[in-house]
């Protein structure tokens, strides 16, 4: 998708993350969901299917993706 699919995209952050500036900013579009590095908002953008999103991030509560 490129930048002028994404120009409706409402990009919101996690308050959490904003103490340590590593974060990034997500936007859910009627298809899919975008994700970009909120320090640099023009790098460049991911984006995924919402199932693809909704299978990560119940990865990501059940710790799968833990470091």
């Amino acid at each position: 998708m490129n930048a002028l699919g994404l120009s409706p995209a409402v990009w919101r952050t996690s308050r959490r993350s904003q103490q340590s500036g590593a974060c990034v900013a997500v936007a859910r579009l009627s298809q899919v969901m975008a994700v970009r590095d909120s320090k640099n908002p023009g790098g460049g953008n991911l984006v995924f299917t919402l199932q693809a999103w909704q299978a990560f991030s119940q990865d990501v509560k059940h710790g799968t993706h833990d470091l």
